[in-house]
């Protein structure tokens, strides 16, 4: 792994798990995912990973034509690489999941390395109102929920998005089985290097947010896969800008935004998601580390490029 190149900054600009309620900052509207998704590009990031909501109460949603209401404005008005997730929304079946993927062939998807719980039900005592019906129960229903993606699922993904359409992954790993999964498929030669590998931290189900858990991570990263992957790492919560931080350093790249993480500071919520970014930024730069342009992000992916996707 090269511990000199400029630090590329993901931005997750929605998701699936936080809510309406949580803040009222988070973009749900295809508008607001947009004008967030831009604004993140020109703050420093150089990935915008994307999710697409219902424009009327804000839930998850797989339909392809609501990311055709925000993607073109995003490619046409940014150089920013479009990363789509392959993960959806709680409850989404593969296919599902696949349907917008398939439809756009964007340049990178996310590709969850297994199956695995993910608790958010631990979320509910910290609001008593709700904006929408949905969002309790979404929550709740997390108590008993696995995230399914089973080496048939990984197949099955790697198949239609990777072979079928071109396009490279981030490839999400939330505990070190995950890497284990991750080398099983580039030994078999079913993946070809470069990796961009996403390690997890400080979701409840996955490996928790420590620095010991992240240098163990990088070490089994290391040991699998050695020069052939650009290590990336995400943090839930209060814990995203310090272990951004801590990889940063030992020359790793960083993923920041709303998706993640509601807040600028504590008590503070952040007012947008380029501000997270910028808030990164000044720390990458106050390490004498410098920021990836997306142009450098494609060469060292080997990405496709912006006018092979399919919107």
């Amino acid at each position: 792994m090269n511990t000199n190149s400029d630090v590329i900054i993901t931005c997750a600009i929605t998701g699936a798990i936080h809510t309406p309620t949580m803040s009222p900052y988070l973009p749900v509207t295809p508008e607001q995912i947009a004008e967030q998704a831009i604004d993140a590009a020109a703050a420093g990031a150089a990935i915008v990973h994307l999710h697409a909501r219902d424009p009327e109460d804000g839930r998850p949603t797989p339909d392809p034509d609501v990311y055709r209401m925000f993607l073109p404005r995003i490619k046409e008005t940014s150089d920013v690489v479009i990363n789509i997730t392959t993960g959806g929304g709680h409850g989404m079946t593969v296919e599902q999941r696949l349907v917008a993927p398939l439809n756009l062939e964007p340049e990178m998807c996310s590709l969850n390395m297994g199956s695995l719980n993910i608790g958010l039900f631990h979320l509910l005592p910290r609001y008593k109102t709700w904006k929408y019906d949905w969002e309790p129960e979404h929550l709740e229903s997390t108590r008993d929920y696995i995230f399914k993606n089973t080496f048939k699922d990984i197949e099955t993904i790697i198949e239609r998005m990777g072979v079928g359409c071109g396009t490279r992954f981030e490839f999400e790993c939330y505990e070190v089985g995950h890497l284990y999964t991750l080398a099983h498929f580039l030994e078999g030669g079913v993946l070809k290097p470069p990796l961009f590998v996403q390690t997890i931290f400080g979701l409840l189900g996955g490996i928790g947010a420590d620095p010991e858990n992240l240098l163990h991570m990088k070490r089994i990263a290391d040991k699998l896969f050695g020069g052939d992957y650009l290590w990336s790492i995400l943090a839930a919560g209060r814990h995203q800008l310090r272990l951004c931080t801590m990889g940063a350093a030992m020359g790793g790249n960083v993923r920041v935004g709303l998706e993640d993480n509601l807040y600028l500071a504590k008590g503070e919520l952040a007012q947008s998601n380029a501000a997270l970014v910028l808030r990164m930024r000044e720390i990458l730069e106050g390490l004498s580390l410098t920021i990836a342009t997306p142009s450098e992000v494609r060469q060292r992916l080997q990405l496709k490029g912006k006018t092979a996707v399919g919107f």
